[in-house]
């Protein structure tokens, strides 16, 4: 019985063997040569929402930089449509942002490789009109090449928006 289950275990072992050897680890690092840079350029695409200024937005977005989550959709956005979407919110809205909070991560060897900055903050928008105020903790993902946005993706509570604008969610009658 003792030589059957060796040769078992060598057998499976010869099985795996190859599965193990071309098996790539993940590579993640907070710690590379474009960090401060990739930062920088996020940092420089909140600081100009916070001041309404548009043009300054897109000016660290790449040319071809696709934009998603915007208003609550799945959709992506070009570099046109994104500076469409933000010249009508900035000027509806005020922007505030606060309790901001920038991560480098640099990914390898992974469907999402690339450096990335993840950031999550608050962005209290004001209606210019009414005052009203509505709070929106968000996060995004920001994929940076050459100093320059080429995917930047927003994660927030659009039904926290919708019912501070005085929307209700009401179930669907059967």
């Amino acid at each position: 019985m003792g030589a059957l289950k060796k040769v078992l275990v060598w057998t499976s072992a010869l099985f795996l063997f190859p599965m193990i050897i071309g098996a790539q680890e993940i590579g993640v690092t907070i710690e590379f040569d474009n960090a401060a840079s990739a930062s920088e350029a996020v940092k420089n695409y909140v600081m100009a929402l916070q001041k309404g200024d548009v043009a300054s937005m897109n000016a660290q977005l790449a040319d071809k930089a696709m934009i998603y989550g915007l208003g609550g959709g799945q959709d992506s956005l070009t570099v046109a449509q994104h500076k469409d979407y933000y010249n009508t919110s900035t000027a509806t809205y005020d922007h505030k942002i606060s309790r901001e909070l920038y991560l480098p991560v640099k990914v390898t060897n992974n469907w999402n490789e690339g450096e990335w900055v993840l950031a999550w903050g608050l962005n209290t928008v004001t209606n210019k009109e009414t005052g009203t105020t509505i709070p929106i903790a968000y996060h995004t993902a920001s994929m940076v090449q050459d100093g320059k946005i080429v995917a930047l993706r927003y994660y927030y509570d659009v039904l926290n928006v919708m019912t501070a604008q005085g929307y209700q969610l009401t179930a669907a009658s059967e």
